[in-house]
């Protein structure tokens, strides 16, 4: 039996769902090619941040003015060019290339946290060739006198200033520590969003207790990441028009088939594919497929979204019976073992 694994993510048609999520991994057009020959269903590139763009373009205001240096304290909020892999004339040659050198869809990326004149990049970037282009407002609340609701409203007048801008698909990334995630998620795609990406991920600084430094730490994710995307994919699963994607977890077949039983229309790997290559996307696939098959499964259509909580009449108040079933399961005399 021949299992069909299409599925339909921000309006497209796709053989299956797996594919490379953002990552540094596409500036490389041989890795690129490589990763449409193991089976890549759509190029997701890395972003091109907001703070790139608004630096690139003062530089370019201070070369013209005659008082630039008086604009010195300024040039110093913002990362140096060497922090990027790419300025942003050449990111949007890198969409063209791509796009040039692939078959699948490519969906591009902006990071930013506010609707300025940063997101103009957004139609160059389908001007280029982009298909899609996800949006990730990757932004950490640290003023006490800021509310969840002006938080909230950053990702929104972002989301309505790049739809100003273009006609492609746009596809939000979200992080999980919104307080009213569902109904933020709802408010998101009533706003035009194609599609919403699970999750991004934050990453912790650690101290160094010897230097008295912030040090940056970078920690591919594993398996164990899975669970808090599982709880959200099922909780919105059924309950937008738009796509869901998984990022972050996803490293074996298993992970994978939870992810779609939870709800997820896409598959997106970065750590995965930096371990073990390219190929573990077709590993993946081909696992997902075998077990499918094995399962009387006869099309991934069949198993999306099947774990979902719209079968739950009260999914508050199943997860709420959940946390107390897990929390009275402990056995204290394993502490002892």
């Amino acid at each position: 039996m021949s299992v069909d694994l299409s599925t339909r993510y921000l309006g497209f048609d796709l053989p299956h769902p797996f594919m490379p999520g953002a990552s540094p991994l596409v500036d490389d057009m041989g890795l690129v090619r490589r990763l449409e020959d193991e089976g890549a269903a759509a190029i997701v590139m890395h972003s091109l941040f907001e703070e790139q763009i608004v630096a690139e373009e003062l530089a370019q205001h201070l070369h013209t003015e005659a008082h630039a240096e008086s604009y010195a304290e300024a040039t110093s909020l913002f990362p140096s060019p060497s922090a990027f892999s790419l300025r942003s004339d050449e990111y949007l040659e890198q969409v063209r290339r791509i796009k040039a050198a692939v078959s699948i869809p490519v969906i591009a990326s902006l990071n930013g946290t506010t609707p300025f004149g940063w997101v103009d990049h957004a139609r160059l970037i389908e001007e280029a060739g982009a298909d899609a282009l996800e949006i990730n407002t990757y932004y950490l609340a640290t003023d006490p006198l800021e509310s969840s609701e002006a938080v909230e409203q950053r990702t929104m007048d972002v989301l309505q200033a790049v739809r100003e801008n273009v006609d492609i698909p746009i596809a939000v990334k979200l992080s999980p520590y919104f307080s009213a995630l569902a109904h933020f998620a709802r408010r998101l795609d009533d706003a035009g969003a194609a599609g919403l990406i699970l999750f991004n991920r934050f990453y912790q600084p650690d101290i160094d207790i010897e230097t008295l430094e912030v040090v940056p730490s970078l920690r591919l994710s594993d398996s164990s990441e899975l669970l808090l995307r599982l709880r959200w994919l099922a909780v919105l699963s059924g309950r937008l028009r738009g796509s869901l994607a998984v990022s972050g977890g996803v490293h074996t077949p298993t992970d994978a088939i939870k992810a779609i039983m939870a709800g997820a229309h896409a598959v997106q790997m970065v750590s995965a594919l930096l371990h073990h290559g390219a190929r573990r996307l077709a590993v993946v696939r081909e696992g997902v497929s075998r077990w499918m098959e094995d399962h009387g499964y006869e099309s991934l259509r069949q198993m999306q979204g099947s774990m979902n909580l719209t079968r739950c009449p009260d999914p508050a108040a199943l997860e709420r019976s959940n946390y107390m079933r897990v929390l009275q399961s402990w056995d204290s005399s394993r502490a002892h073992r």
